[in-house]
């Protein structure tokens, strides 16, 4: 499955926004039924997203969008009752919101697979991205998916919203539009246990939609340190995060010209290019850039 550049999410009780979804741009659509939907309109929306699905199931065969379902947070009770909902239609994947350590994402994935069995999916198709921060004890269990092998993990995202209400925070973010120590502390913990876990590091929203200009500078700075893709809360965010996740000219340029070196030079460890010195490092990040394109 390619990396999704942009992940936008779009309320699961919404037939007119959800029906607007393909048009977005959007890499992935996360279709919400959590913070999104009301107590009230839970069902509702299990039964709308899951005709969405089903249409977009039959009708679209090849597609560069993928359609993944945040359910409800474990200790909620709603959880079950959604994925038995939606997973019928098939949706490349689900987020598990304010995931509270590895134990919880296995108890989803083996829910996954009875329902996968039960609705003819093949085994291990649906994925799973945990927001791993909504919480404070969420937050101390980053560090444990990097040595937590699960199929499904697709990756790791976090979420600033819900944890600066959980501490009584009166800020995220500094003067300077930094984030503040623990927000910075749950980033870096989230990229670092996604790379070492060999799965996709996906950045948190920008809240303000209105704020062009702001979003692409946090969504240049999030690919320069290390993430694959951001979290979106409206359309208009859409083309932003895809333009700044996208390799230019110059750098897709550079790493055809590093793989091709080294393929002119099979034995070799370390060669010159340009002046400066690449090594098998510079070889896989090329290769990495060369395939997410």
């Amino acid at each position: 499955m390619r990396i999704p550049r942009s992940w936008l999410f779009v309320p699961g009780d919404s037939e007119k926004k959800l029906g607007k979804g393909p048009e977005t741009g959007a890499h992935a659509l996360i279709v919400d039924l959590e913070d999104a939907v009301a107590p009230s309109a839970k069902a509702e929306a299990r039964r709308v997203t899951r005709g969405w699905l089903d249409a977009h199931r039959k009708q679209v065969t090849l597609r560069k969008q993928v359609h993944w379902v945040r359910i409800n947070a474990v200790d909620t009770g709603l959880w079950r009752d959604d994925l038995a909902a939606v997973m019928p239609g098939a949706p490349e994947g689900i987020m598990l919101p304010k995931a509270e350590g590895p134990d919880q994402v296995r108890m989803i994935a083996a829910e996954i697979y009875e329902l996968e069995q039960k609705n003819g999916i093949p085994n291990g198709q649906t994925k799973i991205l945990p927001l791993v921060s909504e919480t404070p004890r969420a937050a101390l269990t980053i560090g444990a998916y990097a040595d937590a092998p699960m199929p499904r993990l697709a990756g790791l995202t976090w979420g600033a919203e819900d944890l600066g209400a959980a501490i009584g925070a009166g800020r995220k973010r500094d003067e300077n539009g930094l984030w503040t120590d623990a927000f910075r502390f749950v980033r870096a913990q989230t990229l670092l246990a996604a790379h070492a876990a060999g799965v996709w590091a996906i950045d948190t929203l920008h809240a303000d939609f209105r704020d062009e200009e702001g979003l692409r500078r946090v969504a240049l700075a999030a690919r320069g340190d290390g993430f694959a893709g951001m979290l979106a809360i409206h359309p208009a965010q859409v083309p932003v995060i895809n333009a700044a996740f996208a390799p230019s000219e110059a750098e897709l340029a550079e790493a055809q010209a590093i793989v091709a070196a080294f393929a002119a030079n099979p034995g070799a460890g370390t060669l010159q290019l340009d002046g400066r010195m690449i090594d098998q490092p510079h070889l896989k990040q090329a290769k990495a850039l060369l395939g997410a394109d």
